[in-house]
């Protein structure tokens, strides 16, 4: 069976940093590529970074570059999320996703708030 669970999200002030981890379990995260999305309330849900299945290709949203960085640890199959210099404009839900045989998954999301 094919899960993704995200963590790491909370509550942060204006300026501070969050490191998101999406764990995967069911297959090895090296046999595809890992995307981490976000939805905030009256919002459609947008990506946000994406890595490949080697590691070697990494694309960022306009509002997340040279801010955010995506990067995966195959030993322990996680992909994981570093966020800083966090605005406000950063507060929603995130989700990581994967895609296999054509088939999407997605994790149960995590909140990330952004307020002073």
């Amino acid at each position: 069976q094919v899960e993704l669970v995200e963590s790491g999200g909370g509550l942060v002030q204006p300026g501070g940093s969050l490191r998101l981890s999406c764990g995967l379990s069911g297959f090895a995260i090296s046999s595809s590529a890992v995307s981490w999305y976000r939805q905030a309330p009256g919002k459609e849900r947008e990506m946000v970074a994406v890595i490949s299945s080697t590691g070697g290709t990494r694309t960022y949203a306009d509002s997340a570059k040279g801010r955010f960085t995506i990067s995966r640890d195959n030993g322990k199959n996680t992909v994981f999320l570093q966020m800083n210099s966090l605005k406000p404009q950063d507060t929603a839900v995130y989700y990581c996703k994967t895609v296999m045989w054509g088939t999407a998954y997605w994790g149960q999301g995590t909140q990330v708030t952004v307020s002073s």
